[in-house]
């Protein structure tokens, strides 16, 4: 694959970091980690265009693909502001427009493209695992829907939540209408936004089936892999803001009448950051293009960057504070805030250890007796 970036792409990651340098700087970064209000600039990442980036031209869309999306990502990270971009405008919107029928595309795609429709993708329960064993939520088609989800983003400003449920022993995915379920808030470290959603005691119709059901689980696959993606993406953003940073103070904060950046250590810890950022991008990239490409081993790839990235990107926060000292512990920092938000997203759509095993799965290899 080829890592340079063409006129397009160039344009809208540039576009991407100017809109969100500013309106969401540091500053806000640091008022947010304090307990300040949470920001919403949804309705100008819609009007950038950012809410229809993979949605089809056909429905309103820009027609992107998954290389457009994690440049976005990756900035969104950057700037580690809130926003349901991850969860409607990546995984829900991608999973319509692969799985859906053409009547669900035709009715959900377009608003989806404007962001009058914010979906959210609510997967995991009491266990975090993925498999049908691990879950009690439970229906079909014409049949009671009951359960309950757990970590679900932004569920009460969501239309649709595309939920996994247990049916005849394998995941399906439907479109529960928000105007169905019961949400709860979730205490966060992180300050994201998460819910527990009631899915309560209620038929639905064929038609919020997405798709056939995907009733071997490819449904279930496909979320989890764009959720890893778009994960491992926005962890990438967030190191590169930690090694920033961590950059601008050791070339400042002067030691014994010199900056404390002209330390060998300290620039053998820059570099082992420096590494662990770029080859982090570099393997989420290969896993961009493969899911762009339709490639065989995209979700392979998938689990290789989201299993690395949350490993690699974790020893870069932890060695900024190293770097950093005492001022980043204190709450009025933003490093601690951007901490929290790496061990979320490395722990969100399986963590390092339940892609690793998806990776040896995917190269057959054999636990030994």
């Amino acid at each position: 694959m080829d890592f340079a970036l063409n006129e397009q792409q160039a344009l809208l990651r540039d576009s991407a970091y100017a809109f969100l340098n500013e309106r969401f700087p540091l500053e806000a970064l640091q008022a947010l980690a304090v307990g300040g209000p949470v920001p919403d600039l949804w309705d100008e990442l819609s009007e950038l265009g950012w809410s229809g980036l993979l949605v089809p031209e056909e429905h309103g869309g820009s027609g992107g693909d998954f290389i457009d999306a994690v440049l976005v990502l990756e900035a969104l990270g950057y700037a580690a502001v809130p926003s349901p971009f991850a969860q409607s405008a990546v995984v829900g919107t991608g999973l319509i427009a692969a799985l859906g029928t053409p009547e669900q595309q035709a009715q959900w795609l377009p608003a989806l493209a404007k962001g009058e429709l914010i979906v959210t993708p609510a997967l995991a329960e009491a266990t975090g695992e993925f498999s049908p064993e691990s879950m009690s939520a439970r229906g079909g088609p014409d049949e009671t829907l009951s359960g309950t989800k757990l970590f679900v983003k932004d569920a009460d400003r969501a239309g649709l939540l595309l939920c996994a449920v247990q049916r005849r022993g394998a995941p399906w995915l439907v479109a529960v209408p928000a105007q169905n379920v019961a949400c709860t808030a979730m205490d966060t470290l992180s300050r994201e936004r998460l819910f527990e959603v009631d899915l309560g005691d209620r038929v639905l119709e064929e038609k919020y089936w997405l798709g056939d059901g995907c009733a071997d689980g490819a449904g279930l696959r496909k979320a989890v892999a764009l959720g890893a993606l778009a994960r491992a993406a926005e962890l990438v953003g967030l190191a590169q803001r930690v090694l920033d940073i961590c950059i601008e103070h050791v070339s400042v904060r002067e030691q014994s009448g010199r900056p404390i950046g002209t330390f060998q250590a300290l620039q053998h810890s820059a570099a082992d950051m420096l590494r662990n950022v770029e080859g982090a991008r570099g393997i989420m990239w290969r896993a961009a293009w493969g899911m762009a490409n339709a490639a065989q081993s995209a979700e392979l790839d998938v689990a290789m960057a989201k299993a690395y990235a949350s490993e690699a990107c974790f020893e870069v926060v932890r060695r900024g504070h190293q770097l950093m000292g005492a001022i980043g512990y204190c709450e009025e920092h933003p490093m601690h805030i951007l901490h929290k938000r790496i061990q979320a997203a490395a722990l969100d759509y399986g963590d390092a250890a339940w892609h690793l095993d998806r990776v040896a799965d995917g190269l057959g290899l054999v636990a030994a007796p």
